[in-house]
């Protein structure tokens, strides 16, 4: 039922979750449906960092990435979202049209089943069909974690984003201590020595 010809490359025309990528394929349940959020909506280029990721996972990836965390542990939609954009660093998050109606395959398929609960929320639990179809492609489903940490392995190194604000903070409270205006030679000293301790700590780091 899942086969399907696997491409490795994730250049800007690879594939996306089912042929022709997000937009250009309608699946049964509407896996592929919707349109992947990257960076908190931002980067929807096709050179950027949501470009990428929309053509991470080809027909079927998301439906054994999906699998896979519920064999870990009962979830939520919206849990499973988190998940995914938390193995990705936050370079990406699939949206609910796409996790919903991959669950609901996936349920048909008899994989997960539903479990008790209360409220509106539905708990989706692994069923031993799930975790035989699970056992059966582990090479592929662990080929699939990899890439995905390879992902925010690639996003830590090259997000400055916590080093940029620090920054700004520290313009900032020089700005503010300044405009006091009781500045000593003592207090410039002190700020200096402070500034250049960091930096040899950065050096050092």
């Amino acid at each position: 039922m899942f086969h399907k010809t696997r491409h490795t490359h994730m250049h800007a025309g690879g594939c996306g979750e089912g042929e022709g990528g997000w937009r250009g394929w309608r699946g049964r349940h509407g896996e592929g449906q919707g349109e992947a959020r990257g960076g908190g909506g931002r980067g929807r280029g096709p050179g950027s960092e949501g470009g990428r990721m929309r053509r991470f996972f080809e027909q079927g990836d998301l439906r054994l990435v999906i699998l896979g965390l519920i064999a870990d542990a009962p979830a939520h939609g919206y849990e499973l979202i988190r998940a995914i954009e938390d193995r990705v660093g936050g370079a990406y998050a699939p949206s609910p049209g796409v996790v919903y109606p991959t669950l609901t395959l996936l349920e048909e398929t008899g994989l997960i089943e539903a479990a008790p609960t209360e409220g509106n929320k539905r708990l989706f639990r692994i069923t031993d069909a799930g975790r035989a179809h699970l056992a059966e492609r582990k090479p592929q489903h662990e080929e699939l974690l990899a890439r995905m940490d390879g992902v925010r392995a690639e996003r830590t190194r090259g997000d400055f984003t916590p080093v940029i604000r620090a920054m700004h903070n520290l313009r900032t409270a020089l700005r503010l201590r300044v405009g006091r205006g009781d500045v000593t030679a003592e207090t410039v000293a002190a700020v200096a020595a402070a500034i250049d301790e960091v930096a040899a700590k950065v050096d050092r780091a």
